[in-house]
């Protein structure tokens, strides 16, 4: 089992919503045995299971009405899930977690802000500029909490 899962929302096809599998996209192409990628259109309740024995998790979404070009937070499972759709934010699937009778790992999101999401719009250029900055978090997150391989 993966002591990290880094679970990325997102649609590539929808301009800067592409944020997030674009950044899984290049962890993954790192080869990380630590770490497990979920990529996923939205955050939904099965989510809740890919957190199961993790001992850390980090969501990545890219957000519109966001001022700053990235944050990275902690997320605490949400008091309620308010299911109006399928899609849930972090705190609701931690939230889910707990209700089916699993601790949460800590937990962070990575968030990004996007611009344009429109069908069939490609990444912005703010949004490969931001992805840059997240990128560099995203590292920085990960080198505090990986193990270092063994040979």
């Amino acid at each position: 089992m993966s002591r990290i899962v880094v679970l990325a929302a997102g649609n590539a096809a929808r301009g800067d919503d592409g944020i997030g599998p674009a950044l899984l996209a290049r962890l993954a192409a790192e080869g990380r045995p630590e770490v497990a990628l979920v990529d996923a259109f939205q955050f939904q309740v099965e989510h809740a299971l890919d957190l199961a024995g993790a001992e850390v998790a980090l969501f990545i979404d890219a957000h519109l009405s966001q001022r700053e070009d990235v944050r990275l937070d902690p997320v605490q499972p949400a008091a309620a899930v308010t299911v109006q759709s399928h899609a849930l934010s972090p705190a609701e699937v931690l939230r889910v977690s707990l209700q089916i009778g699993q601790v949460p790992p800590p937990s962070w999101l990575l968030s990004v802000r996007g611009e344009d999401f429109a069908l069939g719009a490609p990444l912005s250029p703010s949004a490969q500029r931001r992805i840059a900055l997240a990128w560099e978090q995203l590292q920085a997150w990960l080198a505090a909490r990986s193990v270092p391989v063994q040979s």
